[in-house]
């Protein structure tokens, strides 16, 4: 599969923040290796979308965990921030990062799919930098680099597809995937001769992981996922490499079970070196497990495990409302080199509590993801009580915020009222320990403890 550049006469914009004009090209500081350090002090900071307020809230991480006390929410209307912020622009929709732009500091990337581009097509992503002030440098936006494209920025990764060392960006809109060239400049989009995505096929994100094989020089491969034109599951993929990007792909749904519309993530669940590829599919209630090596996405593919909660040492029991597999985020929760899994479950009943959710970690190991715990409003040390509607679980995201080498679990509520404002939602952080993440010093925030009170907003929508 052969590339096309795509040469852009709209949809870029460059920014000058306080009298500065922003490279697309830092000098490296070698601040910090994390991809989601944005200050460079060495933790990780945790990112919480809220697309119904077009907003996204950095907590930054320390020995004491997240919080308000040291945060910064950043909108359309932030200085340096490229855009005004529309009702309709569903800016948090998506979240990731990375160090765009090789100074040393991860930057935020945000998806605003719904974003109106007067005479193009719909979305943007907007790149704000990162610095050892926090996000002090402005941003960038990328519209999309075809005027017959919509909802674009409905998914980004920053990973090095072709293995030169130099990550770039890949970005998928609702019926595209494009990529970016090293300098990751708005201009310089890349597209395939051949469109590998079908016909009729709504895209909703991606991920990518190095499942053949972890090191420098070697490619990724990107997973796409979304909807069929019948509604059914699409999960594709392809392979990244130095020439020809993207010369192979395929589609998980045509070749196997465990496909999603909603839900992807990585990491080494069975320890065996090779990143494994994680799904969830609320619909069918299940979680899907590809185990990487040489043989993942082909014929000969070996290992894959399903999971339910009727699954051997599973906590609870399958009902068709659960949504088991809403989302899905991998880590490692006890330090002992396997990955876990953590599986939102937000229409879980509780103790007799219709669509209260939870959230289950699977134990990673070497063979079947076999056990598991639940969290739910009820569990004792968890915040907050079980309320119909909470959708406690509608997001999880493993990673280690504290420093202290095991990853802790955040889980959003999007339906969790706050006083009187219903549906604000909200966020719980579970501190990783040993054999599963603990609620001992378990803390929970919501979009007023950063300004952004309201109904109906489901705070923590999306999680990075």
């Amino acid at each position: 599969m052969r590339l096309k550049k795509i040469a852009l006469a709209a949809g870029v914009a460059a920014l000058t923040a306080g009298g500065l004009t922003l490279p697309l090209a830092g000098t490296a500081s070698a601040a910090s290796t994390l991809k989601d350090d944005f200050n460079g002090d060495g933790y990780r900071d945790l990112a919480i979308g809220t697309p119904k307020a077009n907003a996204v809230t950095v907590t930054f991480g320390s020995a004491a965990g997240v919080g308000s006390a040291k945060s910064v929410t950043i909108t359309q209307e932030t200085s340096g921030v490229p855009g005004a912020t529309e009702q309709e622009d569903e800016f948090g929709e998506n979240v990731t990062s990375g160090d765009v732009n090789g100074d040393g500091y991860a930057d935020l990337i945000v998806g605003a799919p719904g974003e109106q581009v007067t005479d193009w097509a719909s979305g943007s992503l907007n790149v704000v930098w990162g610095g050892a002030n926090g996000f002090t440098k402005g941003a960038t936006v990328y519209h999309a680099p075809s005027a017959d494209d919509e909802r674009f920025g409905e998914g980004a990764v920053l990973v090095d597809l072709d293995g030169d060392d130099h990550a770039q960006l890949a970005v998928v809109s609702a019926k595209k995937y494009w990529w970016y060239s090293d300098s990751n400049a708005p201009e310089d989009a890349f597209a395939p001769e051949v469109e590998f995505v079908p016909e009729g096929v709504t895209l909703e994100g991606l991920t990518a992981d190095q499942f053949h094989g972890k090191g420098v020089g070697k490619t990724y491969t990107y997973v796409l996922y979304g909807k069929n034109a019948d509604g059914s599951p699409y999960t594709g993929w392809v392979d990244g490499g130095p020439g020809d990007i993207g010369y192979h792909s395929g589609r998980i749904d045509g070749q196997f079970a465990g496909s999603t519309t909603e839900a992807a993530a990585t990491g080494d669940v069975n320890g065996d070196g090779y990143p494994d590829l994680v799904t969830g599919q609320a619909a069918d209630n299940s979680v899907w497990v590809f185990y990487g090596g040489s043989t993942i996405f082909t014929d000969e593919m070996e290992g894959m495990d399903k999971v339910t909660q009727d699954s051997d040492g599973i906590p609870g029991a399958t009902e068709a409302e659960d949504r088991f597999g809403a989302s899905v985020s991998v880590g490692d929760v006890d330090g002992d080199g396997f990955d876990e899994v953590a599986v939102g479950a937000p229409g879980e009943t509780v103790d007799g509590v219709r669509g209260t959710g939870s959230a289950v970690v699977l134990k990673g190991t070497t063979g079947y993801i076999g056990a598991g715990r639940s969290y739910h409003q009820e569990t004792s040390g968890v915040p907050g009580v079980a309320e119909a509607g909470d959708r406690f679980g509608s997001t999880v995201r493993l990673k280690d915020i504290n420093g202290g080498g095991r990853a802790d679990l955040s889980v959003a509520a999007s339906g969790e009222d706050i006083g009187s404002a219903a549906d604000a939602g909200a966020v719980t952080v579970l501190k990783g320990s040993s054999p599963y993440p603990t609620t001992t010093g378990a803390t929970s925030f919501n979009g007023a403890d950063f300004g952004l009170p309201g109904a109906g907003i489901a705070f923590g929508t999306s999680l990075r």
